[in-house]
This record gives C-alpha cells, sequence and structure tokens, in this order.
C-alpha cells in the first residue's frame, strides 16, 4: 500500500483517539481563562489591586488571541500540528502556574502566556481535524471541540469559588493544571501514533516513487491547486463573521449579569446564574449544529444560527419579560456559530497551510474586534445611562453575522468550495 493509499485510508476511519484527544485539549482552552472570574474579588484584595486592573486579567488573552496568531502560524510551520498543539498545553499550563504565584507581575506575566499559548491552540486544531477526521464527520468533531470547550468554562466558573473558601484563590486557580496535564497525556499518546504513522508512510511513498529512501530528505515540492488565505475571498468573509460572532459574545458575556440586575432586579447570584444558562445553552448549539449540515438550500443552517443569535438582543428589547427564552436561544446561537465559522475554514481549505493561514486570519481579526467589545458596550451604557444602545450594537453585530456567514455559504456552494 503507497503513503498516499495509506493517508487516505486513516482519513477515511474515524479517529476515536484523536477525538478524545481534542475534547480534553478543548477543556483547557476556555477554562482557564474564566476561572479567575468567580475570585476576582479575592484577587484584588491580596494583591491590592483597582477593579479595573483586575478586569484586564480577563481581557488580555482575548487581545493575545488576535496578537498571538503569528506565533501561532510560526509554530505550526516550525513544528507540525501535534507538536504545536503539545506546545500550546505546556504553554497553558506553564501560564497556569505562573498566574498564581501571587503578585501582581505574576499574575499578569502568566495571562499573557495562557493567552498565547491558546492562541496556538486555536488555530492548529482546525487544521488537525481538517487533515485526519473524515470530511463527513469534520463539523460534528468540530461542535464537540466548542462543546467540551464551553464545559470547561461551566466546571472551572462553578467549582473555582468553593474551591477557594478552602484552600485559598492561588491553589484554587493553580488546580486545573491537573486537567492539562491528562490533556498532555492523552495527546503524548496520539503524538507517538502520528509521528510513527508518518515516518511510516514518508518512507513507503519514498521508495514507491524513487526507489531509494534518499527521496525521504528531498525538497518538498508546492503542492498543486494550493491557494494563498490572503487572496482568498472566503477568508475575509469568514474573518468578518468569526468579529461578529466573537464581538457579541465576549460583549454579552461581559455585561448580561448587569444587564439583568439592573434591567430585572436580580441580585448578583441570581444574575450570574441566569447568565450562565447563555453558556450552558452553547453546548447543545455546538452539538446540535452539525446535525444541520447537509440542510438544503446551503444558507439555512447559518441562517438558523443567526436568528436565533439575533433573537437575545432583539427579545430583550422587545419582550424583556422573556429574557431566560433570548439567553437560552442566544446560547444556542453562540455555541452553533462558532462550529459554523471554524467548520468553514476546514471544509474551506484543501492543504495544512492553507487551514493555518485562514484560521490564523480569521481568528486574528475576530479575537481583535472582541477585545473591544466589553469596553465599547461598557461606554454605551454609561453614556446613556440604559442598555437600548448596548444592546442595538449587538443586534447590528449579529445582523452582520446572519448575512455574513449566510453569503459564504452561498458563494463556496457556486465556486465549489465547499466540496
Amino acid at each position: 500500500m503507497s503513503g498516499a493509499d495509506r493517508s487516505e485510508s486513516a482519513r477515511s476511519a474515524f479517529p476515536w483517539l484523536l477525538l478524545v484527544g481534542i475534547s480534553l485539549v478543548a477543556l483547557n482552552f476556555r477554562g482557564p481563562l474564566v476561572t479567575i472570574s468567580p475570585v476576582i474579588g479575592d484577587i484584588e484584595q491580596s494583591l491590592g489591586i483597582t477593579p479595573t486592573t483586575a478586569g484586564l486579567l480577563t481581557s488580555l488573552p482575548v487581545l493575545c488571541f488576535a496578537l498571538g496568531t503569528p506565533v501561532a502560524a510560526w509554530t505550526i510551520r516550525l513544528t507540525g500540528a501535534e507538536r504545536a498543539v503539545a506546545i500550546a498545553l505546556i504553554g497553558t499550563l506553564i501560564g497556569t502556574i505562573i498566574r498564581s504565584g501571587g503578585t501582581t507581575a505574576a499574575a499578569f506575566v502568566g495571562t499573557i502566556v495562557i493567552g498565547i499559548a491558546i492562541a496556538i491552540g486555536n488555530v492548529v486544531v482546525p487544521v488537525v481535524i481538517r487533515r485526519d477526521v473524515p470530511p463527513a464527520r469534520a463539523q460534528l468533531v468540530t461542535g464537540v471541540y466548542s462543546a467540551m470547550m464551553n464545559v470547561g468554562s461551566m466546571l472551572t466558573i462553578a467549582a473555582t469559588a468553593p474551591l477557594a473558601e478552602q484552600i485559598g484563590w492561588q491553589w484554587a486557580t493553580a488546580v486545573w493544571g491537573v486537567l492539562i496535564i491528562v490533556a498532555l497525556a492523552v495527546w503524548g499518546v496520539h503524538l507517538r501514533r502520528t509521528v510513527a504513522e508518518s515516518r511510516e508512510a514518508r518512507a513507503a511513498e519514498a521508495l514507491a516513487v524513487t526507489g531509494s529512501m534518499q527521496a525521504v530528505t528531498g525538497p518538498t515540492g508546492v503542492i498543486p491547486g494550493e491557494r494563498s488565505a490572503w487572496r482568498n475571498s472566503m477568508t475575509w468573509l469568514l474573518a468578518a463573521a468569526f468579529a461578529t460572532q466573537s464581538f457579541s459574545y465576549y460583549g454579552l458575556s461581559a455585561w448580561l449579569p448587569s444587564l439583568y440586575g439592573d434591567e430585572h432586579g436580580l441580585d448578583a447570584i441570581s444574575a450570574g446564574n441566569v447568565s450562565s444558562l447563555f453558556q450552558l445553552a452553547a453546548v447543545v448549539g455546538a452539538l446540535g449544529v452539525p446535525f444541520l449540515g447537509r440542510a438544503r438550500p446551503v444558507w439555512l443552517q447559518p441562517a438558523i444560527v443567526g436568528v436565533l443569535w439575533m433573537s437575545l438582543p432583539l427579545g430583550l428589547l422587545l419582550a424583556p419579560d422573556a429574557y431566560l427564552l433570548w439567553t437560552v436561544t442566544g446560547g444556542i446561537a453562540q455555541g452553533g456559530g462558532f462550529v459554523v465559522i471554524i467548520a468553514s475554514v476546514v471544509r474551506f481549505t484543501r492543504t495544512d497551510r492553507e487551514t493555518t493561514q485562514m484560521s490564523a486570519l480569521v481568528q486574528a481579526g475576530g479575537y481583535l474586534l472582541a477585545a473591544t467589545a466589553p469596553p465599547v458596550l461598557g461606554a454605551l451604557h454609561e453614556s446613556t445611562g440604559a442598555w437600548t444602545a448596548p444592546l442595538l450594537a449587538v443586534l447590528f453585530a449579529t445582523s452582520g453575522f446572519l448575512v455574513l456567514t449566510s453569503t459564504a455559504a452561498i458563494r463556496a456552494a457556486r465556486t465549489g468550495a465547499a466540496d
């Protein structure tokens, strides 16, 4: 069997070990970011910092996601996809330990390390999915990846505060490194297996083509049909769509508790519990959207997600008493929206290099805009004294998601990019 045949055969089989590995990796790609939110008051008191300074500990990682994408692309080119995932996990573990050091400098250095490490993971996981998962299952695996990120967020949010009461905030935030170690152990098994199979396949291919092992170390040729993501209009459509998705998600995540407290008289605990539905419902969206993958016409899947996204700000403006319903529908949309865009990156690219480029560009733009969402929505609220203007801004963003993702789906169908 030739190397190409071996590779194609491996891709046609469902990679269960890879699915387990991606699931455990995903648990650690959002949890470390939100784990400090439940104990932010303890951190302020312990380090003697202001709420504004403490707020940077939650917004800095999102900015690192945007600015760290060139580092991510370079790391993937230098080490390969599997090793890049391992580097992302190791970096997240190191950052988690540093952040718990008990000083302001350690908190910020650790936060930046975590942000850059997860930026590498954000870019490389779509590369792995495109290459190693059967095309018919790629969106489902992307959905599992997204769902497990939300599970990681919910787990750390729910358990960190009770842990902090028993062992202090430093240990309560550091203990989540255990999950990273578990993910590293499983990914290490996958990495060793992949490296061995890749070496075998390259050797077999070289012997088949040249009859000599010298070909294994020869130069790599240009892959026919490979396109630059910079010159691909689909890249910029998806980048704009991801920007609207990320702006809406991070803006609402930051301000929904305050909105519910102001508009519905909920106390802090109740407002937090209601807002957690926004995160919980994302699991439904992430796992549910892949089942719409074969829906016709092609724009139906992103259109459904877009309408659900719009229902949250529109519902809170027109029928605020049904805020529980709008929180759930918006949560479903935010989980599904991530899957729609990342699965599109996987589907619309042909090689590892294309996927790396498109994934980096799409996420860089999205997270750069996302970093502005909390202060922009906060400024709109402060200047108007109400929540109407912030909700209109989110409505504008979610409307953009609907238009941009539907347009991308239609254009892909016409050009055959989705095949």
